[in-house]
């Protein structure tokens, strides 16, 4: 009797996990879109730039705020490229209000200011507090970013040196990206 029970529970749990991973297959495959063709992404870019935000980034581009901006950012666009060091001076160890960048420093390279971003594990934190207004350091990044809300390209650092060692590299993501 006691048999009959315990298989008559374990019938119904066997059935419903099992539809519930084979829905879970299923959703997996549906989430798995192919790659836009460039037509494809030049239609949505279009698009995108109709609407309210794409038109208010564009007035932004062309104000003279924006117009700073990329400029700072094409300045070191070669370095970024390249991913070579840059010479920085540490001009403010906060970023400017309101900002929800995480953790990062205002820096000046070749007369133009940035902000630096850092994703630190919490072990790498304690000598990136240690960074003081003025220090130089070089720093490494493999990409500059800009927004509309903010009047500085955004660089997001993936090494720093401070007096010939290294202070902060980056630690990839796990699992890829």
């Amino acid at each position: 009797m006691m048999k009959k029970v315990i298989y008559a529970l374990m019938l119904p749990l066997v059935v419903v996990s099992g539809l519930v991973f084979a829905n879970r297959e299923i959703k997996n495959e549906t989430t798995k879109k192919p790659p836009l063709s460039a037509a494809e992404r030049k239609a949505e870019r279009k698009k995108w730039e109709a609407s309210p935000d794409g038109i208010k980034f564009k007035k932004w581009e062309a104000s003279p705020q924006g117009r700073k901006v990329l400029t700072g950012a094409a300045k070191i666009r070669k370095h970024i490229t390249a991913f070579t060091n840059m010479e920085t001076v540490v001009t403010s160890l906060s970023l400017p209000p309101g900002s929800r960048l995480g953790f990062g420093v205002m820096v000046r390279i070749n007369g133009d200011d940035y902000i630096v971003k850092f994703e630190p594990e919490k072990s790498q934190l304690e000598q990136l507090h240690s960074l003081k207004v003025n220090d130089k350091i070089m720093i490494r990044s493999h990409s500059v970013s800009y927004a509309p809300k903010y009047s500085y390209p955004i660089v997001s650092c993936d090494y720093v040196e401070r007096d010939g060692k290294v202070i902060f590299k980056r630690v990839p993501r796990k699992g890829g990206c």
